[in-house]
């Protein structure tokens, strides 16, 4: 059955994805959305803070109840987003493996953040730079509307979730700029080391060759060599 978004808007809130967090553990459905103008405690991977000014970029996160956890929502977010950018910025963008959108000079576009209730529940976090992007990272324009953005994200959002999970991989490894790259892999333990991302793996985990050997990455940065 489609997925009915339900989408809440409010002017400040501390994070989007707390408070769907905690409407999930509330038995809140699947298609709950929330929209911010501006956040107080927003965060990134790793529990980094992240800030933009209020009212610049899009800031949303959508409550999904997979039947199985696992990366296919942080992957269907991502890839409806790089969507709707094309579709109402003409921006085209890349995945970068496991969270991020850039443009074609390698500029952050944007950031994904999955978070669980430990119950089932997911919510997917997204910050696209729409007006406003610090520096050295890229935007859609201030001419762009963040709810066009929007509207046409879970639009198409609604269309990768009817999709195969097959489907969905494979056009997250097709988008995903990672991949045959070289890169430098950093381990939350401080472990660093290099190698090319060779694929990703139906968890959503990186596997990077290394001396003809593949290691899995399952937490961690990368950076792009160049």
């Amino acid at each position: 059955m489609p997925v009915t978004f339900d989408v809440r808007r409010f002017e400040t809130i501390d994070s989007t994805n707390t408070w769907v967090l905690e409407q999930a553990r509330a038995g809140a459905p699947e298609g709950l959305v929330a929209v911010a103008d501006y956040q107080t405690a927003g965060r990134g991977r790793l529990g980094r803070a992240w800030e933009t000014p209020a009212r610049a970029n899009l800031l949303m996160t959508v409550l999904l109840r997979p039947a199985v956890v696992s990366y296919r929502a942080l992957a269907c977010v991502a890839l409806a987003a790089r969507d709707a950018c094309s579709s109402v910025a003409g921006v085209d963008a890349g995945l970068k493996w496991p969270n991020d959108l850039l443009v074609e000079d390698g500029s952050k576009l944007a950031g994904v953040l999955a978070e669980t209730d430990g119950a089932g529940a997911v919510a997917v976090g997204i910050g696209l730079n729409v007006a406003w992007a610090p520096p050295g990272a890229a935007r859609l324009g201030e001419g762009v509307s963040r709810d066009e953005v929007l509207d046409a994200l879970l639009e198409s959002l609604g269309e990768w979730l009817d999709r195969s999970d097959r489907d969905v991989a494979g056009a997250y490894r097709s988008a995903c700029i990672t991949l045959g790259r070289r890169v430098r892999v950093e381990l939350v333990d401080g472990e660093t080391f290099e190698g090319t991302a060779a694929d990703v793996d139906d968890d959503g985990r990186l596997l990077v060759e290394v001396n003809a050997c593949l290691r899995t990455v399952d937490v961690a940065d990368v950076v792009h060599l160049r």
